[in-house]
């Protein structure tokens, strides 16, 4: 069986955001400075969010998530 995959996305605040689990967790920064990564307080990935989603369609994103 698959898993459920949370993506919400406000237009008015141009904000995505995809979780994998609906874990407690908190948001830390990455490489980017438009992509944060949701990790639990093992570490463990459990989303990541875009700022400023719409001003990447025209160019490629590309971040590690730890």
């Amino acid at each position: 069986m698959g898993k459920n995959i949370k993506v919400w996305y406000d237009k008015e605040a141009d904000y995505l955001e995809v979780l994998f689990d609906q874990k407690e967790g908190f948001f830390k920064e990455t490489e980017n400075d438009a992509v944060m990564g949701k990790v639990d307080n093992d570490g463990n990935l459990l989303g990541f969010s875009i700022f400023k989603f719409s001003l990447i369609k025209d160019n490629a994103l590309s971040v590690v998530l730890q």
